[in-house]
């Protein structure tokens, strides 16, 4: 009996998880804009990493559609790339799969009731002449 109330238990805790995650994807912006005013460059130069600031980062993700999981990234007004998006409990992350196969990543976190932004963070991995480059930007996202 008390592995039937268990099992109960759990089902309706995944159902019930379902159905707010569904609820949520209705509720969710079709598009952000992004800054990211702050952040660290690394280059792998000598056989070590050397960090520098970088630069102001700022872009637009849209046609975000949740159930496709995909999204269109948005650079100076034109359209520069298609985003695969990866969905978790309180952000989405969109994946960018450059032409030379190197990934920027993207996390858009739940809105911050304080500032009404969406937190999110950017990161991007390549390479330049055989050695490896990557930056990593803290900033926010406002919905479209």
């Amino acid at each position: 009996m008390a592995h039937r109330i268990a099992k109960s238990t759990c089902t309706l805790a995944v159902l019930a998880a379902v159905i707010a995650a569904s609820a949520g994807a209705e509720d969710a912006p079709q598009g952000f804009s992004c800054v990211f005013e702050s952040g660290q460059t690394w280059t792998h130069e000598g056989g070590k990493f050397q960090s520098a600031p970088a630069a102001t980062l700022k872009f637009d993700i849209e046609k975000i559609d949740l159930e496709k999981q995909s999204a269109t990234l948005v650079l100076e007004g034109k359209q520069t790339g298609d985003l695969r998006i990866v969905r978790a409990l309180n952000a989405n992350s969109f994946l960018e799969v450059a032409q030379e196969g190197f990934l920027n990543l993207t996390t858009v976190y739940d809105k911050d009731a304080a500032s009404g932004t969406f937190p999110a963070v950017h990161s991007r991995h390549l390479g330049l002449l055989g050695q490896p480059i990557f930056a990593q930007y803290p900033g926010n996202c406002t919905a479209r």
